[in-house]
């Protein structure tokens, strides 16, 4: 009777048993077919045309001091209202300058929030890391830089003590977002073009295996995890030659739980809507995800005009705006 109830477990569990060797097999592979592909793609930078500003005269230059020693170079725009409404801190695409902020927020900063502009180690002004090269890819750097922003507007004599709110472009949006899931003093985040890692690189693998591989039945049986799991693996390898990390986004969307507006291209080519939408997914309290017609990659601005600018002031003035107990009368 034992024999028979071993018999039957053993019967029982094969198909799990052959379903795990199967998976294993297909991992062991894909790592060593494909792991050489994703490691290069991965750290290819994308074309793309970056927007820089000029020098404003009426703008307040700031230094900030990282905790390593680098110095970091900032913009300061205080409102042109009468009364001002709020802070928020704008997050900088990668590679353009502090300056690139006030087409993005000239609407804000006439609405009556002041606007404070940071750039990264090794981007612009800001002082270069030797042992750093950035990437579109946000980093501990990245996040760490931002940091030290939210500390500079904490610790101004005009601090606003309701707390900020934050605004970002592409990976400014991500690092934007890792800093508002973990800092309550954040009340609110608005993104454009924001991704993910995960979230972008999954879909962009099952893609390379279509190219690289001719064979269709990988590409028909494994499951969107096991791309991740692959993908995992091979961002860790990264990081660790470049001697960075790189923090998920997609886990701090799903702790997040303050205000999020998030705004995409629906013509973005680079990052594709249904990337956005699943990145907007995971995040949790209250969202919007606005997808511009015709916009592609950070170009939401110039196609939408008055009504991009009309939303992302509307979204301020209700998340941020009316959570501060009084207006700050400017001068």
């Amino acid at each position: 009777m034992v024999v028979w109830f071993w018999i039957g477990i053993a019967l029982f569990s094969f198909p799990f048993i052959a379903v795990g060797l199967g998976l294993a097999m297909a991992y062991l592979y894909v790592r060593w077919k494909y792991m050489g592909f994703l490691t290069r793609i991965f750290q290819e930078k994308p074309l793309f045309v970056v927007p820089r500003g000029e020098p404003d005269p009426h703008a307040e230059e700031a230094t900030l001091p990282t905790i390593d020693g680098l110095a970091l170079r900032g913009c300061y725009f205080r409102t042109t209202a009468s009364q001002r409404r709020g802070v928020i801190l704008f997050g900088l695409e990668f590679g353009s300058n502090r300056w690139a902020c006030r087409q993005y927020c000239q609407a804000l900063i006439g609405a009556g929030y002041d606007v404070f502009a940071v750039e990264p180690r090794n981007q612009g002004d800001s002082e270069r890391d030797p042992n750093y090269e950035p990437l579109q890819w946000v980093t501990d750097r990245d996040v760490a830089d931002m940091r030290v922003a939210v500390s500079y507007l904490r610790s101004r004599p005009d601090a606003d003590p309701n707390g900020i709110g934050i605004f970002g472009i592409s990976k400014g949006g991500s690092t934007g977002l890792l800093i508002a899931a973990s800092d309550p003093w954040v009340k609110c985040v608005a993104t454009d073009g924001m991704y993910g890692t995960h979230t972008t690189m999954v879909p962009y693998m099952q893609r390379w295996i279509q190219i690289y591989s001719g064979n269709r039945r990988i590409q028909k049986v494994l499951p969107g995890w096991f791309y991740g799991m692959v993908g995992t693996v091979g961002v860790k390898r990264v990081a660790r030659n470049r001697g960075v990390t790189y923090p998920s986004v997609e886990k701090a969307a799903t702790k997040l739980n303050r205000p999020l507006l998030m705004i995409h291209g629906e013509g973005d080519t680079y990052i594709k809507p249904e990337m956005a939408a699943s990145l907007f997914a995971r995040a949790s309290g209250t969202k919007k995800l606005w997808l511009v017609p015709k916009a592609k990659h950070n170009q939401a601005l110039h196609i939408a005009g008055d009504e991009y600018n009309r939303t992302v002031v509307e979204f301020f003035d209700r998340h941020l705006a009316e959570e501060s107990q009084e207006l700050v009368p400017v001068g």
